[in-house]
Parts: C-alpha cells; structure tokens; sequence
C-alpha cells in the first residue's frame, strides 16, 4: 500500500497539475477584469494628450480607478470568478474522488488549487498597478498600492473558497458580503471598520478614495491601521480560511455522488 504523501507535495503536486486550467477561458476573463478598466482609462488619458489636454499628470484619477475600480469592483468580482474554479467545482462535478485515488491529505486540496488562481491574479493586478502610473500615480504610494491588492486578493480568495465550502450558494454569499458590508466601512465604529478589507487596503495604499464627512448620516471616525499591521493582517486572514476550507473539505464526505456536493 502507498504511503500517503506529505501536504506539501500534495499541495506542489496539485497545483502543478491545476495550473493550466488558469490559461483557459475563465482566466482570461479574470485578467481582463483588471486591465480592461486600465485600458479604458490609458487610452482615455491618451486620447486626452493628443486633443491638447494639458500635459501634467492626473494623480486623482489614479486614486479614482484604483480605490473605485479595481478595489471595490474588480477585485470581488475577480474572487467570486476565480474561487467557485477550484476545490469548489470539484465537488460540483463529482470529480473530486479522482484526486484522492491515491492516498493524499485532502485538507491541504483547496490550498493546491487556489495557489495558481492566486498567483495569476497577482501577476494581472500587478501589471493594471503599474499601468495607472502613466496618468499619474504618486510613485511614494506604488509598492504600498502593489502590496495592498496581492495581500488583498490573497485574502478574499482564500474567503470564497471558505463560503463555497461552507454554504451551498457562496458566490450569492460571498457577493452580499462583498457588495453590501464593505461598502458600509464608513459609517462604522472603529472597530468594525478593521473587519474589512477596504480598510485593510486603505491603510497599505497610504490613500482614500473619499473621507466620510461629520455631516453624513451615521458618519464614524475613519481609522487607520499601520501598514505592516494591516498587511499581516491580510495574509493571516487569509490563511486562516485556507485552513478552515481544509478542515471543512476533510469533514465532509466524498463521494462519487451524494449531497456532499451540493453544501
């Protein structure tokens, strides 16, 4: 009888194998998500340039598109796409038991097959970062915007894969979660707003896209959190919801059919 290999071949082993699914439809669809909306606004700001328009930069803009665009819209919508393609869609399939012919620790699965979504994702909002430098970003700000989106993505990832493991409609979850509380980070007390990504990214990008006002109804205090802090933050929230998604995985029964994969 094999012995069973240890997790971290499991993991290298299965995101190997996993890793050319991401150059399939689905993953181009996720790196449009990020460079169509930075396209659209370097050939606004070209088009712009050759017009007349005056030729100094347009750093608002910049903090327009990133904090508007690519953190509050893309990046969520970049996890409930790429997330319900891994462990997810095994289940879904009933070809989860195909991977575990072999003796293999399943709680270390989602983690294999998250980790070239993750990694393609990274490269893609890396490069739409570096892309809204041309119109203008402050360059004091671009490793703190860089390492603000990774150890975002990394985190809402790892969320997805969790609430799809969890519940039987995560993506509906998941994008309630995505599209109604983070949203509401501004009127929060102090302490709710660190329980969210916006926050998180705030605070590592060193910029807002908009300041509550002491008028606005149930207006709160915007705090800020240090960036290491905020960034360590993501990457152990992260973490942590890969390891529940395992755990939840290895709890549950694997079949070639059955509710299991249903939630």
């Amino acid at each position: 009888m094999n012995a069973a290999p240890s997790p971290l071949a499991t993991i290298r082993a299965t995101a190997r194998g996993y890793l050319p699914r991401v150059f399939q439809g689905r993953g181009w669809v996720l790196a449009s998500l990020v460079m169509v909306p930075v396209a659209l606004t370097l050939l606004i700001y070209t088009v712009a340039q050759i017009k007349g328009a005056e030729g100094r930069p347009y750093p608002g803009e910049t903090l327009r598109v990133f904090h508007d665009v690519l953190v509050k819209m893309m990046l969520p919508i970049m996890a409930l796409v790429a997330a319900p393609a891994g462990i997810r869609e095994d289940l879904e399939q009933r070809t989860l038991p195909l991977l575990l012919v072999r003796p293999a620790p399943a709680w270390a699965l989602p983690l294999g097959k998250g980790l070239p979504w993750f990694a393609w994702g990274a490269v893609w909002l890396i490069i739409g970062t570096l892309g809204l430098q041309v119109i203008g970003g402050d360059p004091s700000l671009l490793l703190g915007r860089l390492v603000a989106l990774v150890s975002a993505w990394w985190g809402e990832l790892a969320l997805m894969t969790l609430i799809g493991l969890v519940f039987k409609r995560g993506t509906l979850w998941g994008a309630l979660y995505f599209f109604l509380w983070e949203p509401l980070v501004r009127i929060f007390p102090p302490f709710l707003q660190r329980l969210t990504f916006t926050h998180h990214i705030e605070s590592l990008a060193g910029s807002r896209a908009a300041t509550v006002q002491t008028s606005q109804l149930l207006a709160q205090e915007q705090v800020s959190t240090h960036p290491v802090v905020a960034c360590l933050a993501l990457l152990a929230f992260g973490a942590l919801c890969w390891a529940l998604a395992g755990w939840k995985l290895h709890r549950t029964p694997i079949g070639l059919a059955g509710s299991e994969a249903e939630g």
